[in-house]
This record gives structure tokens, sequence and C-alpha cells, in this order.
């Protein structure tokens, strides 16, 4: 009897293969390459400044004038009649008893321009009027002739002009309503340059470079790159802020290195963002480069209502009363709810668009809390009041 063979073949789990392991593993690094910050690359002119090259504020006093009865009260505001005075006599007006003008239509204003660098003559500038006294409106006025200094005492630049108002309003026996500024507004190219301010730059063979952040490693990440692609000892970085550069002692050669300079494109890991906002309208506008990381919000409003009515008491028939007309006024307060709301960190503008609006706040108040963000480090962008 022959002893029978039994064999027994075990199968063994089917084995995962070796090229989708490799690809959950490069799926897994990609995911988390992708939630890390991306960095940037941000032109050398975007994240810096010349040392030097600067604005210099300009302000200027004048009247505007052609308002629609909105005017400065002379008896409140004699400033405004003295300079109307003054006006009136380099032209060669005479007025007999120039106090005793009533004029409605004139408003004292003061006039304030920034005067860019490497400005020429001839060149124009933007002007913003703003009312001194106690003029209801500023809207349809032109302004005269208003010379504008600098903080030397030397003029600058001379506006005149129609200005733009970016407000409304009316008003009718003692009620209101207005929306926005009315006492102040814009004049596009308002002024005319008439003196330039020197501006040297590197003609002592060294210029300095300011990083608009303190940051050491993004300002010996420049200094690196500009240095491989000038020349070794080209910059020198002084500090946080402060870089050193060796420049060209040829005015035209000057030119063509600051041109290539500002060109050069640094690796940052906060990229470049700016919002802009109008003080007077309350409009905000805000590049694609900007970023909001996470942060708490609270937002409440307080409204006050006053209604007035007008009560008329008469008197008894056959009495020596008289009627008499009184105003009998509710007051009344309500605030808002001011519970803490998240603001979630945002990476396109879209998001960021999307965290705010869930505020619920009013444009006015979306200046306050943008300037706030700024503050604590939660807004990655530069704030800039027009």
């Amino acid at each position: 009897m022959q002893d029978s063979m039994v064999s027994v073949q075990t199968r063994q789990p089917d084995s995962v293969p070796r090229w989708r392991i490799v690809v959950a593993c490069l799926g897994c690094l990609l995911g988390a390459l992708l939630c890390l910050p991306q960095a940037r690359a941000e032109q050398l002119k975007a994240m810096s400044t010349i040392q030097g090259v600067r604005d210099n504020p300009l302000i200027g006093y004048g009247l505007m004038v052609g308002l629609d009865g909105t005017g400065d009260q002379t008896q409140q505001t004699p400033f405004t009649n003295q300079t109307l005075n003054n006006m009136l006599s380099q032209l060669g007006i005479t007025m007999a008893n120039s106090g005793q003008q009533q004029l409605k239509n004139v408003a004292a204003v003061m006039v304030t321009a920034t005067l860019p660098a490497f400005a020429r003559p001839g060149q124009p500038l933007d002007v913003t009027v703003s009312s001194m006294g106690n003029a209801k409106s500023l809207r349809g006025g032109t302004l005269l002739m208003t010379p504008l200094k600098g903080a030397d005492g030397q003029v600058y630049a001379i506006a005149q002009g129609n200005m733009i108002v970016g407000g409304a309003g009316a008003s009718a026996n003692g009620s209101k309503v207005q929306i926005n500024q009315l006492s102040s507004g814009r004049i596009p190219n308002g002024a005319i340059i008439e003196r330039a301010v020197p501006s040297p730059v590197g003609e002592a063979g060294i210029m300095m470079l300011e990083m608009n952040d303190t940051d050491y490693e993004a300002t010996q990440r420049a200094a690196d790159l500009i240095n491989r692609s000038f020349g070794s000892g080209t910059a020198t970085a002084m500090d946080g802020r402060v870089i050193q550069i060796r420049s060209p002692q040829d005015v035209g050669a000057r030119v063509g290195f600051l041109a290539r300079l500002q060109a050069l494109e640094v690796t940052s890991a906060t990229p470049i963002g700016k919002v802009v906002i109008n003080a007077r309208t309350g409009s905000v506008v805000m590049n694609r480069m900007v970023r909001v990381d996470n942060c708490a919000v609270a937002h409440g409003s307080l409204s006050v209502v006053i209604n007035t009515q007008t009560a008329v008491s008469q008197p008894g028939p056959f009495s020596d009363g008289r009627t008499v007309a009184a105003q009998q006024s509710q007051i009344s307060v309500e605030q808002g709810g001011g519970a803490l709301q998240e603001v979630k960190s945002g990476a396109n503008l879209a998001d960021i668009i999307k965290s705010l609006n869930a505020l619920g706040a009013n444009p006015a108040d979306l200046v306050s809390i943008l300037q706030a963000m700024k503050a604590v480090g939660a807004l990655r962008a530069e704030l800039e009041v027009i």
C-alpha cells in the first residue's frame, strides 16, 4: 500500500504593489507642501525704499467760492471775511464797510498735498481741500489760487480748481440727512509744481537701501542676491532693515544700476499686499496679495435716534395768553451685539472678502477693523489712507 502524499498549499494575502505605496507617499508629501505658506518672489522695489528718496508734505490756506449758500457764517468765522478783503485789495478793489459783509458762498479752507521725489516744475499734483470754519458743504465750490508751502516756508506749488466731493446731503425745517463728508474733498491735478526739491542719491558712491519691515533673514537674503548679481562687496547688511550699497559715480550709470537693482526678485514668505482706504467716503480697495491670519473680532454698533415733535399750546378764549410752540424730543439709544467672531485666515482675495463680510460691518466700521487687525499683526498688507 502506497502512502499517499497530500500537499497543502497556503495562499498568502496579496501584497500591495510597491508603486502604489510610492504614489501614496508622494501624495501625502504634496498635500503637506500645499498646506505650508508658499514663498513668492517679489521685486526689491516693492520691499524697500532708497534713503533720501522721499515725499514732502505741503500745506496752504485759501478760499473756496461758488458755494450754494453753504459757506461760512462770517460773524462766527471772522478770518474768512478778513481773507476775502485782503484778496480783493490785492486785485485793486477797495470795500467800504468791509466788516459788514454777510457772504454765504465763501468758505475758508486748508489745502494739503504731497510733493513726490524727483518732481519737476510744471507737473500736476492732487490736492485735498478741508473746511476750516462752519461751512455746511463745499460741494460745487471752486478753490481760488492758493500757494502751497513746505516745512521751510518756501512755496513749492500753486493750487486752484473745481473740487470733487464724495458726499451728499439735504436739510429742511430743522431736519438733516447726510451721506459721507461734505466739508472736504479732492481736486485731481489741482496744483502745479513751481519749485523742485533736490534729491541727491548715491553721489558719494554710497547709498542706503531701507527694507519696509525689520527682518534679518529677508535683509540678508536681499544683500546676498545683490552681491551675486553685481559682484561681491556691492551690498552689506548693516542691521535687520538697512543695506549699504556701493553705487557707480557716473549719473547715467547710476540710474541704470538702480533700475536693475530694483528689478531683482527676492523670495519672500509674506507677499506684499496693499489696502487703500478713502477716509471721506469709506471706500476700501485691496489687491490680490492681501493675506489675513486667524483672529477674533468683536464688532458692535451704537445708534442714537432723536425724534422731535412740535406741540402747540393754545390759550383759552378771551384770555390774555399767547399761542406758544414747544418742542418735545424723544431720545432712544440702541446698541447692537458685540460678541467675538472668528475671522478665518485667507490665502486668496475671495476667502478674505467672505471672512470680512461675515462680520456684518459697514465700510466705515470696516476701516477701523482693518486698522486694528494690522496693529495685532493679523493683516499682512500695507494700509494707505487717501
